[in-house]
C-alpha cells in the first residue's frame, strides 16, 4: 500500500503541475491557483483515507 499510495501522490502532483503550468502561461492565473489546490485537496484525502484505515485498523487491535 506504501508505494502505491507513493505513486499515486506523485501522479496527481505531476498532473497537477502541468495542468498549473498551462493555465497559468495562457493568462489564467486564477484558475491555475484553483487547479493547484484541487490537486492539493485530492492529495489529502487520500492521505486522510489512509490514516482513517490505521485508525480502523488499530481500534481493532486493542478492542475499541
Amino acid at each position: 500500500m506504501g508505494v502505491e499510495l507513493i505513486l499515486k501522490i506523485a501522479g496527481v502532483g505531476i498532473l497537477t503541475a502541468v495542468v498549473h503550468q498551462i493555465l497559468k502561461n495562457s493568462g489564467k492565473d486564477d484558475f491555475a491557483t484553483f487547479a493547484t489546490l484541487a490537486g492539493i485537496i485530492v492529495v489529502l484525502m487520500m492521505v486522510l483515507d489512509v490514516v482513517f484505515q490505521l485508525f480502523e485498523t488499530i481500534k481493532t487491535m486493542f478492542g475499541l
